[in-house]
């Protein structure tokens, strides 16, 4: 690891996320104004796509880094069997799973098992395909389906929280298995497949429609679940942070775009490639 991932190690990391989520959610006003007028100018965010175009209009920052879009602000792709970005974005890898091991940076690898924290599932996407979508701190941040499907299962696995960019995902082993995240597990038309939200550093919590906010324990948390989904369909958001996942088993036989590759900039809802069914 380098000074940076390093430093990461030895710091609170839960610690500084509670806070950081403590100040997020805070509606005081000159609270909630210095963090969205500070974050709004460092990250140069425009509000011209969402829904509510005044600074002043958001409740709390929480409020303000999950804002929404325009309802037009996104066009859904509709090849049929189309994968589509679950985010805004950039790719930080995508590719086929080789047997049961996923690119996570150059020379670098972890194993699916590790990531879904389940080893049946672990073998069952052996061979298949996945795609990592990175969301910066000024994209929006809500996740979306990639596919239409039905979830079956929300499994929360407790982790680290290292900071999620190329910088750590080149420099700590395992880091989409170790750090925090949500493994939702849906059926679809080519079997099962998942989407993860992965937490990181300062990362205040992750959401779904179908749990609401999670709250953080030291043990797994599984549910069930019978919830439809069309592709486009919000599945969930970030309060701060972080990382998408979409797994695709092998009898989806994913066919990704030759123009997506590691550093593509994406947008909810564009083409990242078709299941071949």
């Amino acid at each position: 690891m380098n000074v940076f991932t390093t430093l990461q190690q030895f710091v609170p990391q839960q610690k500084i996320s509670k806070a950081a989520g403590r100040l997020a959610a805070s509606r005081h006003p000159w609270v909630k104004r210095v963090f969205i007028r500070s974050f709004a100018k460092a990250y140069d965010v425009s509000l011209d796509e969402y829904e509510r175009q005044s600074l002043n209009a958001y409740e709390s920052f929480n409020d303000f880094f999950t804002r929404e879009l325009q309802d037009d602000a996104r066009a859904i792709d509709t090849t049929i069997n189309g994968i589509v970005s679950p985010a805004d974005g950039m790719i930080s890898q995508l590719g086929q799973i080789n047997d049961q091991k996923l690119l996570q940076a150059k020379g670098r690898d972890y194993d699916i098992g590790q990531l879904l924290a389940d080893s049946s599932d672990g073998d069952y996407f052996a061979d298949g395909s996945f795609a990592t979508v990175y969301l910066a701190p000024s994209n929006y941040h809500r996740v979306h389906m990639p596919f239409d499907g039905t979830l079956t299962k929300t499994r929360y696995v407790p982790g680290t929280l290292f900071s999620v960019n190329n910088t750590t995902a080149a420099n700590v082993p395992d880091l989409f298995a170790r750090n925090e995240r949500l493994v939702c597990l849906f059926d679809t038309a080519y079997g099962k497949a998942a989407v993860v939200m992965v937490g990181a550093m300062i990362v205040a919590g992750i959401e779904t429609v179908a749990t609401g906010k999670i709250s953080r324990t030291d043990d797994i948390q599984e549910a069930d679940h019978d919830m439809s989904f069309k592709k486009g369909a919000e599945l969930g958001r970030f309060y701060l942070g972080s990382t998408a996942i979409v797994v695709l088993p092998k009898a989806a036989n994913t066919d990704w775009q030759n123009t997506m590759k590691h550093g593509s900039t994406v947008q909810m809802g564009q083409l990242l490639g078709s299941a071949k069914i």
